[in-house]
């Protein structure tokens, strides 16, 4: 059994979602000899190379980044190679090939925001909220052939509240995820891990939900949807990549709209679904068929994001106009 300063680790991440887990894998005392992370890619209105999170936060602590655009490249895999690590640890990354994988004596480690085998996939924060799950959870899993189908090391649940956001989640999961990562990692130091098949588990999930990546076709709000699912989709969305809508003028011209925050309000409905009431002061609420999605924080296209109160100060939608289902 080694030592924790003589358990090289390297750490492979990219956003900020991975910096407690490798500060707190620091702070315990394991040697950190590497951090691999995604090239710097150009940002915001000016297209400045901006490095990752996880970049920023390692070169504080003088630890090495190696940045590489093919996680094949044959000089890459010998730098790994040379670092000689005992584990490797993925959270917030991409897909390994296996020759990446596989090559660590103790293998490689993922941290999945759900609990597996639930919400395979890129996005499983913002599924499990889309789809109005009251738990989810973080799982630790030793990485296989097949994208978050690996032997499951930890699991530990979570509760979702009936309001909270995606991104709101994302920040709990973010520090809670270090603590089960630290875990994990001992548990492989100490020679202690019980690993499970992910088909022991199957029986007993029921329909397998998968978390894809979301892609801005999928941010569209159908107001034709039940009210509940349009609320969770918009806040399953929020901050990022974020529920919008087109809202259009009676004389045709339309206002692309991003929402981050709503209120459902279930009610018999004669109005039809995308259409508006407001008193462009302190409320604008779109019809849904059972009841109304109250409209708390949103974006004009170009605009900042507001509160509703400041929101309509600057704009004054006209109860004829209606929210309808196109893509600008």
């Amino acid at each position: 059994m080694l030592n924790k300063e003589a358990f090289r680790i390297i750490f492979m991440g990219t956003p900020e979602f991975a910096v407690p887990s490798l500060k707190a894998i620091i702070d315990a005392g394991y040697s950190v000899p590497a951090v691999i992370t995604a090239p710097d890619k150009p940002s915001g209105r000016g297209k400045k190379m901006t490095p990752p999170a996880i970049k920023v936060f390692a070169e504080e602590q003088g630890i090495e980044v190696l940045q590489p655009v093919k996680l094949k490249d044959p000089i890459f895999l010998e730098e790994l190679k040379a670092l000689n690590p005992h584990l490797q640890v993925v959270v917030a990354f991409r897909m390994l090939p296996q020759q990446v994988w596989n090559l660590p004596q103790f293998g490689t480690i993922n941290l999945h925001a759900a609990l597996l085998p639930q919400y395979r996939g890129a996005a499983p924060i913002n599924h499990a909220v889309m789809n109005g799950e009251s738990k989810t959870g973080l799982t630790t899993f030793f990485l296989d052939q097949e994208i978050d189908t690996g032997k499951i090391i930890l699991r530990k649940e979570m509760e979702i509240g009936p309001n909270e956001t995606a991104g709101e989640l994302h920040d709990r999961m973010m520090v809670e995820g270090a603590d089960i990562l630290l875990e994990t990692i001992e548990l492989i130091r100490l020679d202690k891990v019980k690993p499970l098949s992910q088909a022991e588990l199957l029986a007993n999930v029921g329909q397998l939900k998968p978390a894809p990546k979301i892609f801005k076709e999928d941010c569209l709000i159908d107001w034709n949807e039940p009210g509940l699912s349009i609320f969770n989709k918009i806040r399953g969305l929020s901050p990022f990549p974020t529920a919008y809508s087109i809202l259009e003028t009676n004389e045709g011209e339309t206002h692309l709209i991003k929402i981050y925050k709503t209120e459902f309000e279930s009610t018999e409905m004669t109005d039809p679904p995308g259409s508006i009431r407001t008193d462009n002061k302190t409320f604008l609420k779109v019809a849904a068929p059972d009841g109304y999605i109250f409209l708390k924080e949103l974006q004009l296209a170009g605009k900042k994001k507001l509160p509703i109160n400041d929101f309509l100060r600057g704009f004054h939608p006209e109860e004829d106009w209606k929210f309808v289902q196109k893509q600008l």
